[in-house]
């Protein structure tokens, strides 16, 4: 296959070195430059912005993000023929997969991440987009909330203890989960909903990260805002009541919402712990969370990254 390449790529837990080694080949192999390449964000994914070329790379972590791949550059397409402000591809074939690692590559959107001013925009558009008619040309895949979560935990370099108390917490909210009984009808949802995965440019604001796509239950998109407000901190209640009324229901009275409330929570919390080996920061910000899970109290507000 002309999308799958062997390439000499350091072995390693993931890292902004070794994603550096996987970008220079995956650059290569469709003839772009990345001797300019800025690294934007490494979370889930490694992404580089390579300024010269106006492209956007994004990183998976292994070879099992695949089918997320595959499935972004789906999402793309069918966002643009709906109508629904979002990212949008750079013109080559993909995904290709260098070395075990899924890479895409985006068009730059010359703007900003979303911020505390744009939560009335998120509402705006998880809105639409839950309103928007499926796609008929490939299915999404049903609505896997942990998705990635116990692997995260099981290959994350931290203490045992935490490990075992996070894998527990899972499956007890597993069980709650089974047990709700949810409100809103299923449609496509984004599955990491939060207002830095917004793109803002020209004044108007734009759908990014396309992995955690699927078919599902919009709550699960407002509860993370909600989450951000309640357990970590980030909204005022005014900002909060925008994001509410931009979208027309507030998740938080549902009476099953401590249950999404605990299970963003510990989303939250693995996604950073896969980086603490990154920076004293992360390692810091790791800690206050697991804290929290374990009191049930926010002692020290918790720090977006």
């Amino acid at each position: 296959m002309n999308n799958v390449v062997e390439a000499d790529v350091p072995d390693g837990p993931f890292s902004s070195h070794l994603a550096s080694a996987v970008l220079k080949e995956a650059s290569a192999h469709i003839g772009i430059a990345s001797t300019d390449a800025r690294l934007m964000r490494l979370g889930e994914n490694a992404l580089f912005h390579l300024p010269r070329s106006g492209v956007v790379v994004r990183i998976a972590r292994s070879a099992d993000r695949w089918d997320d791949a595959v499935k972004e550059v789906a999402v793309s397409t069918w966002l643009e023929e709906s109508g629904v402000p979002a990212a949008r591809l750079h013109a080559v074939d993909q995904p290709i997969l260098i070395s075990g690692y899924p890479v895409t590559f985006w068009r730059y959107i010359d703007g900003r991440n979303g911020n505390r001013g744009d939560v009335g925009d998120l509402g705006r558009l998880l809105l639409r987009l839950h309103q928007t008619s499926p796609p008929t040309t490939f299915e999404l895949p049903a609505q896997d909330i942990f998705v990635h979560v116990e692997s995260r935990i099981e290959s994350s370099d931290v203490p045992d203890a935490d490990k075992r108390f996070l894998l527990d917490r899972v499956a007890e909210l597993r069980d709650e989960i089974s047990g709700l009984k949810f409100q809103m009808e299923p449609t496509s949802t984004h599955g990491d909903a939060h207002v830095q995965n917004l793109m803002v440019s020209d004044g108007a604001a734009l759908l990014i990260d396309f992995e955690r796509f699927s078919k599902g239950q919009p709550e699960w998109d407002l509860a993370m805002t909600a989450t951000e407000y309640l357990s970590a901190g980030w909204w005022t209640a005014d900002e909060y009541r925008e994001f509410c009324e931009a979208y027309g229901h507030d998740v938080t009275r549902w009476n099953g919402f401590r249950v999404l409330q605990s299970t963003h929570e510990i989303k939250m919390t693995t996604w950073i712990m896969q980086n603490v080996d990154e920076s004293e920061e992360i390692a810091a910000e790791y800690a206050t969370r697991i804290e929290t899970m374990r009191t049930g109290r926010a002692t020290t507000p918790w720090r977006p990254f």
